[in-house]
């Protein structure tokens, strides 16, 4: 009697992708072209100056023309300026601080929670609670309340966000340094006679940079939408710079007639929010590819 075979197991090597199975090729080209998105963002937002067809200050046009009447692609704002412009110049702003505050909250949220882990003990405990006390308070409502106590202003606003932005990565970080404290190679290596320093530079901190790299990039869409948010509330750029939840606030009353005028800047903060979801979204699946 003929024994029936069984189901041959899905390749390990493929990914499930809406209830099919991706090749691994098909996956990994996938995720690598929706990660380039962050280069894509980037170079446009370097580029602003030179896509910009005009000044985003000075006004160039009639007031409140429609989309794509007298040669303005966005239309023009309730001044004349070029909407386009002005988004372009908003997207570089806020993009670029995005990446600011991410990289300060990595730098600090990582010596923090390498120092707590590496050293553990009291010095953990120590760190450890002053980084429960950051995360205790609503990072939204402590950067406000930074912003409101500096004044006003793109600086300060970058600086609040900083300021409740590391805990994140303190955390994550010690974890990770916790996890590879107790691997045979890091005990082999100060069996060798490596110091703490040297441990924890060459062994332990290498291997938080994928989970951190990970979180940086999910991180991106989040930041955007926090700094759009108290610049819609009046705490970002001051008027006339272009910054995009500052345009959408200012133009508010524009919004039955002359829609465009705020509704295109809150769009390219959509876009940057997705860009930053998707793209961190495709490097978690790189690194887990790995």
């Amino acid at each position: 009697m003929a024994v029936a075979e069984p189901h041959p197991a899905a390749p390990p090597a493929a990914r499930r992708r809406s209830g099919r199975l991706l090749p691994a090729n098909a996956a990994r080209w996938a995720n690598w072209s929706v990660a380039g998105l962050l280069g894509v963002v980037t170079l446009v937002a370097l580029l602003a100056p030179v896509l910009a067809p005009h000044d985003p200050l000075q006004p160039v046009g009639q007031p409140q023309l429609a989309p794509g009447q007298g040669g303005f692609l966005l239309g023009t704002d309730g001044i004349g300026r070029d909407v386009l412009s002005r988004v372009l110049y908003g997207l570089r702003a806020s993009w670029f601080a995005a990446l600011l505050v991410i990289a300060g909250g990595v730098i600090v949220g990582g010596i923090i929670g390498l120092v707590a882990g590496t050293f553990g003990g009291i010095v953990d405990n120590v760190l450890m609670r002053i980084t429960d006390g950051f995360l205790a308070l609503p990072a939204p409502v402590l950067a406000i309340a930074i912003v409101a106590a500096l004044g006003p202003g793109f600086v300060h606003t970058l600086l609040a966000v900083s300021i409740v932005w590391w805990p994140f990565y303190a955390r994550i970080v010690r974890g990770e340094v916790r996890a590879l404290a107790a691997r045979p190679h890091v005990e082999a290596a100060r069996l060798a006679g490596a110091g703490t320093f040297r441990v924890a530079l060459r062994h332990l901190a290498p291997g938080a940079v994928p989970a951190t790299v990970v979180t940086a990039s999910l991180d991106v869409g989040n930041l955007i939408l926090t700094l759009a948010a108290l610049s819609f509330l009046g705490l970002g750029q001051p008027a006339p710079t272009p910054e995009l939840g500052a345009d959408a606030a200012r133009n508010l009353s524009y919004l039955l007639q002359q829609w465009w005028i705020p509704t295109m800047p809150g769009v390219a903060v959509l876009v940057l929010a997705m860009v930053g979801n998707l793209a961190g979204d495709a490097i978690r699946n790189l690194m887990e590819d790995r």
